[in-house]
């Protein structure tokens, strides 16, 4: 059977962003400025052009649409619900993606009317099925975070170079939504040799506390998803 005798559904490509901010897990959402679900929270994402990857288009729509870059991307899943758009068939492939804390709000620009950080855990109501989408991604963050072979190398991205061990703690309570125990945390991390002393200390409610790194090679799966250095 020719390719010509299939119907041709569209594709897109969508970004859920995620960042920390005062220790508090963020998502990146956009206003859409036109129809369908004009003026309503979505996603960052749009159309896959005909000559471009799927990971290219999914970068491009971000910038696009918010003038941010991130430091780590990966392939979140594919949604294809018939239903989910009402302009027609229309199959998206989702990004999850990971971002430094802001200096500054987002940009908003293309065909999105405003940009905006939201708390993780307080949404507004979203455009066609992104809170399936940002509830998958979220799954997804949190099971590589407790699960991975070599575990916390997903959240060394959304912290600074030089970090205490109760800043790593307070970046993975964000992240799972969920308080941790304080010895059992440290035991964790410690015998897991991720991390190193950097051999500096940071003043600390007037006590000095060790800055410690990831290890380069515990970061070596994460840095091969890495989009920028």
């Amino acid at each position: 059977m020719a390719l010509d005798d299939h119907p041709r559904p569209s594709v897109t490509a969508d970004v859920v962003t995620f960042t920390l901010s005062d220790d508090n897990l963020q998502v990146l959402l956009v206003r859409r400025r036109d129809p369908p679900y004009e003026g309503a929270w979505a996603i960052p994402g749009g159309f896959v052009d005909i000559d471009e990857g799927l990971e290219e288009a999914a970068l491009r729509e971000l910038a696009e649409e918010t003038g941010l870059q991130v430091v780590y991307i990966e392939q979140l899943h594919a949604f294809g619900d018939p239903r989910r758009d009402p302009r027609g068939r229309v199959i998206t492939v989702a990004y999850l993606a990971l971002a430094r804390a802001p200096e500054s709000p987002p940009r908003a620009g293309d065909d999105a009317s405003q940009a905006k950080w939201w708390p993780a855990d307080t949404l507004p109501p979203l455009a066609f099925d992104h809170d399936v989408i940002i509830a998958c991604a979220l799954m997804r963050l949190r099971h590589e975070l407790a699960y991975a072979p070599v575990e916390s190398t997903v959240v060394s991205v959304l912290l600074p170079d030089g970090f205490t061990l109760s800043e790593l703690q307070r970046a993975y309570e964000g992240v799972l939504g969920e308080k941790l125990k304080k010895r059992s945390f440290r035991r964790r991390i410690l015998s897991a040799n991720v991390i190193e002393d950097t051999g500096e200390v940071r003043t600390v409610a007037g006590r000095p506390a060790k800055l410690h790194r990831f290890r380069s090679d515990a970061m070596a799966e994460t840095k091969d998803r890495r989009q920028f250095p």
